[in-house]
């Protein structure tokens, strides 16, 4: 870095890592300067549930007194953590104070890996109740997209992602059951990974939606991605590789019948499918199958898990929104009728691994989104077909990933003409995180994006470093 930034609030992950680990600046002096933003910006936002101002503070002056602080891949990164996952000394939200759980006595696994590599939590972010939703609200707030105020950040990562794209934290954590990463990560203009299944420890919910739901990272960059996808699973960080030619399926099929992609979605994937073409890689339209009864299935194991979440956490229906009421006894019918079957699953993975390997194809590439998000209103309040239509017909190109097991990495292509940002959607067969990521990068390389949305961070302009 060729001089100190004027704030640390807005400059990535990597470079302020780097920066602490020098000893050019200290965790607690990176950490001020982030609360600092989120005191000035989250008002407009309602990214936050509960910042830790003082504890965050303290915990930034343990890192710098740290033995190893040269060593730590996150050294003094401040970071957001989503609220269904446990962080010890907070309760666990849930999206609402209905379904908030008791004050945790511990971390849970990934925020434990993100503390141990330096990173410092300055609080924890909304999501919808339960996490169910693309939709980020409650009785209490509304979840804002910096882009535009009168839009949904989406969900159900949408503080996460509000947060990042505003530059109130670099990096935050998110977890991905139907599209709960990738979907905010489009909204808001930023890259989100959600890596396959059994990368990470899981943890979510009673039993991880099934196996559908999986951590992951929230970031305004793929190196800061990589970085944080690394420390979540353990790992040395990697430094990332531009990857050979590769042959790549361009898709604009919706998985949702009846539903298509806008002119501005179909204009990203094409800017995208161009992009890739240019770098080398071999780009051909190939749409894959999706079955009306496996997406019927998929919708049931959505409700099913929402009745195994709010048993197992005691919730009564009356406590619960609506929306989610109506989900839960949905979800129990679900159950009792034999509709959630693991052979279902297993045989949904194996169909599009085969697709993968029959067709020769490396990567597949769809839009992330159908259509802009919804305007940013109390959608808790409102019914829950009015939810379920909203949310299938803005973002449908997700779930089927999660039910097959397979990573996907959601990275920023253009703006739209209502001033939103683009996004496209890129999948790999198991195992290809790192190739997913070493993609996105060059795209990211080729076509560099806006780090924040427009006019954030909000209390003073940031230097590059």
């Amino acid at each position: 870095m060729l001089r100190p930034p004027a704030t640390w609030a807005g400059v990535a992950a990597k470079e302020i890592a780097h920066a602490v680990r020098r000893g050019d600046t200290t965790a607690a002096e990176v950490v001020a300067d982030h609360l600092d933003s989120i005191h000035a910006g989250d008002r407009m936002l309602n990214a936050f549930r509960e910042v830790r101002a003082e504890a965050a503070i303290a915990e930034a002056r343990a890192v710098d007194d740290r033995p190893d602080l040269g060593k730590l891949a996150l050294a003094g990164v401040p970071v957001a953590v989503k609220e269904n996952t446990p962080v010890a000394g907070l309760p666990t939200w849930n999206g609402s104070a209905e379904a908030r759980a008791a004050v945790a006595d511990r971390d849970h696994d990934v925020v434990r890996r993100l503390r141990g590599a330096g990173a410092v939590v300055v609080g924890v972010t909304r999501m919808p109740e339960l996490g169910l939703w693309p939709i980020t609200d409650d009785a209490t707030a509304t979840t804002y997209n910096p882009w535009r105020t009168d839009r949904s950040a989406g969900g159900s990562s949408g503080g996460a992602a509000a947060a990042v794209a505003a530059g109130l934290v670099p990096i935050a954590h998110g977890n991905d059951g139907l599209g709960s990463i990738r979907i905010p990560a489009a909204c808001c203009g930023i890259v989100g990974i959600k890596p396959g299944r059994g990368v990470l420890p899981a943890g979510i919910g009673a039993n991880d939606w099934f196996g559908l739901a999986e951590h992951g990272i929230l970031a305004t960059t793929v190196a800061d991605v990589t970085l944080g996808l690394g420390v979540l699973a353990g790992c040395v960080p990697q430094e990332l590789e531009s990857p050979a030619r590769l042959r790549i399926a361009v898709s604009v099929r919706s998985p949702a019948l009846g539903v298509r992609p806008d002119r501005a979605a179909r204009r990203g994937l094409d800017d995208a499918a161009r992009l890739l073409s240019s770098a080398g890689h071999e780009t051909v339209p190939l749409d894959p199958h999706y079955p009306l009864s496996q997406s019927v299935r998929g919708l049931a194991t959505w409700f099913a898990a929402a009745y195994n979440d709010a048993d197992a956490a005691g919730l009564e229906l009356d406590e619960l929104q609506p929306r989610t009421r109506r989900h839960v006894m949905l979800g129990a019918n679900a159950i009792r009728l034999g509709l959630v079957r693991g052979a279902d699953r297993a045989e949904w993975r194996e169909r599009y691994r085969t697709w993968f390997i029959d067709n020769h194809i490396d990567v597949l590439v769809t839009p992330a989104l159908a259509t802009a998000p919804p305007p940013a209103r109390t959608w808790s309040n409102r019914s829950w077909s009015a939810n379920v239509l909203a949310s299938i017909r803005y973002a449908p190109y997700a779930a089927p990933w999660n039910v097959a097991g397979f990573p996907a990495v959601v990275v920023p292509a253009g703006v739209r003409a209502d001033r939103l940002p683009a996004a496209v959607q890129l999948v790999g067969p198991p195992g290809t995180e790192l190739m997913l990521l070493g993609l996105a990068g060059q795209m990211e390389q080729l076509a560099p994006w806006r780090r924040h949305a427009p006019g954030w961070p909000k209390h003073t302009e940031v230097a590059e470093p």
